[in-house]
């Protein structure tokens, strides 16, 4: 265990969270499970629009649980997907959220997947993200929504199960971190508009409840996705540095004034 390593677990511990393997088995067993299943449903209709419309050469998503992918349509070609633990027979590399080993200004779109509810330090990965997200480049996030349905039902549930031991930052919150760390908001809306319920039969109507939500352009939804671009850093112009030219004379010399009265005469 690196140095990393050890401070992320003791900020958890800290936190009531559990330590990165827990959790992300956690995480990835419940997108199997119904609700879960339905969830990850919306989330990828709701981003599809928007990461088609997306290019460049490199894609990342930062979340926890890397089974489940948001950017397998995305017409980027390479597409980035780190494990947050090692797990036996898992080809995809192991990396915290909040150390990423990647170069900064190196990657063109970013999909934060509910890597900020998850996090021990959420602005750490935020920086994170934004640290290798080239100039000009686009940002997803997708988190949960604490003023909706989802976040009235956490106040009820037990902290140790997911989604519910999620921190479920405000928007207007990961707004603010956005601004300062120079990053455009460009347009932001909200999913999940079906309670959540684990039960099929509730579920099988989440679809319909989506497209209605989405219709009334309602904020209530258990989840919003922020689409933000990098801004770019001015370029200062390098001037040349031309000799100075002799000033002109302002003044006529003498001898034209003496001529010029001359001519008056």
């Amino acid at each position: 265990m690196n140095l990393l390593s050890k401070h992320e677990t003791r900020r958890r511990l800290l936190r009531g969270m559990p330590d990165v393997d827990m959790l992300s088995s956690q995480v990835a067993h419940w997108f199997q499970s119904p609700q879960g299943e339905a969830v990850l449903r919306a989330e990828k209709e709701a981003i599809h629009a928007a990461l088609e419309k997306l290019f460049g050469y490199h894609i990342l998503q930062l979340g926890f649980s890397e089974e489940h992918s948001l950017i397998e349509q995305s017409p980027v070609g390479h597409k980035i997907i780190f494990s947050p633990s090692f797990r036996v027979g898992s080809a995809r590399a192991v990396a915290s959220n909040e150390e990423l080993p990647l170069s900064s200004d190196s990657v063109d779109v970013v999909v934060i997947h509910h890597a900020l509810d998850f996090a021990a330090n959420s602005h750490r990965v935020l920086r994170e993200a934004t640290r290798v997200l080239r100039p000009g480049g686009h940002m997803l996030i997708v988190g949960f929504n604490p003023y909706s349905y989802w976040g009235f039902w956490k106040l009820f549930k037990r902290k140790k199960n997911i989604p519910w031991r999620g921190k479920f930052i405000s928007k207007g919150r990961v707004s603010d971190w956005l601004k300062l760390l120079d990053l455009h908001i460009d347009s932001i809306s909200y999913g999940l508009h079906f309670m959540p319920v684990r039960i099929s039969k509730l579920l099988n109507r989440a679809e319909s409840l989506e497209n209605l939500g989405n219709k009334l352009h309602s904020p209530l939804g258990g989840a919003y996705y922020i689409h933000c671009i990098k801004q770019a850093m001015p370029v200062t112009p390098i001037l040349p540095k031309w000799r100075s030219l002799p000033a002109r004379p302002s003044v006529i010399p003498a001898a034209e004034n003496v001529r010029a009265k001359i001519k008056l005469h």
